[in-house]
């Protein structure tokens, strides 16, 4: 059998370890929340996080662009719009694009922590309706490289070449 033809090269595994450095903490001025970025792909709005949460943090309500893969390491979460549905250690979450909700933790609960992967945009509302802003790949690429740099973190995380014409 004859192997096919190698389409990219690779001298090494791409991998973090999310252990060998401190989360990033309270990126974008949302206290409580810790993240540790695994893949930042601005150019196709994709990214994927370690993060922490702590207890009693609600976060802004938002409606995705893009669909949502979360995987819940340990501790516990819910929407605020699914209050019977709450996300424990071992749980798996998939949400279409179009979906909005309000992300919370139990106040009596200890510190959460997920997995995710986010395709899109998020858009960010106050309770009352009130546009707030948007967040995407790119916008929180740009925090969490301001975020190494001040908090002198030195981790790294995997991220996607700028799209460019061939060299054939």
């Amino acid at each position: 059998m004859t192997l096919p033809a190698v389409h990219t090269h690779q001298d090494r595994l791409l991998t973090v370890d999310t252990t060998a450095h401190p989360f990033l903490k309270a990126l974008g001025g949302h206290e409580g929340t810790d993240i540790f970025p695994l893949f930042m792909d601005p150019y196709n709005g994709l990214m994927v996080m370690r993060a922490r949460f702590a207890p009693g943090l609600t976060l802004p309500l938002h409606f995705h662009t893009g669909a949502v893969h979360m995987y819940t390491i340990s501790g516990c979460w819910y929407y605020t719009e699914y209050p019977g549905q709450k996300q424990t250690g071992g749980c798996y979450l998939y949400e279409p694009g179009g979906s909005i909700h309000q992300f919370n933790t139990p106040a009596d609960g200890g510190t959460t922590e997920v997995i995710f992967a986010l395709f899109g945009t998020n858009v960010n509302y106050m309770p009352d309706g009130t546009f707030v802003g948007l967040s995407d790949a790119g916008l929180i690429k740009n925090w969490v490289d301001r975020a190494i740099k001040e908090q002198e973190n030195g981790m790294q995380y995997i991220s996607a070449a700028m799209p460019a014409y061939s060299a054939i």
